[in-house]
């Protein structure tokens, strides 16, 4: 399900899924790819499977069911309590989607949610200048047709 390929910018992970308990799958298992600290940039047309991913996550952190995770786009940030391999994990899921501009992201407390055990999650992050400089990867999902979706992350080294 998973190949991956290193390139000069960067690690490339992608997984091909059919359905929306195939993304939920491998949002468990790329929490050993995603290691705190880490920002990723959550990629996708409305639709694609960006929060079904979190859900996955989450599990996997023992911070919140799948049916618990909803998406963040009014309330702009969701904060989960896990752990990983013993080690407590904090997951900030956030939807940027609302906000017009870094002025009004700056309220959202970006910073201080960088801490060293922080996994955050930003949908539609890359429309910030901001985000794209301190984001350590991204996840981009594309629709294959039907439920199908290809999910690929990619890191910086």
């Amino acid at each position: 399900m998973s190949n991956a390929a290193p390139v000069a910018e960067g690690r490339i992970h992608q997984f091909l899924t059919q359905s929306g308990a195939d993304t939920v799958e491998v949002g468990r298992k790329l929490v050993r790819l995603l290691a705190p600290p880490q920002l990723l940039i959550l990629r996708g047309d409305l639709g694609t499977g960006k929060t079904t991913l979190v859900k996955g996550i989450a599990q996997a952190l023992d911070a919140a069911e799948p049916d618990e995770v909803t998406s963040p786009t009014f309330t702009l940030l969701h904060e989960y309590d896990g752990a990983l391999d013993g080690r407590p994990v904090k997951l900030f899921h956030l939807d940027v989607y609302r906000l017009e501009g870094e002025r009004q992201l700056e309220t959202l407390g970006l910073d201080e949610l960088l801490m060293p055990d922080a996994l955050v999650l930003v949908e539609w992050g890359e429309k910030f200048k901001s985000i794209r400089k301190k984001a350590t990867g991204e996840i981009a999902i594309t629709s294959e047709g039907g439920d199908a979706r290809r999910i690929t992350v990619t890191q910086k080294d």
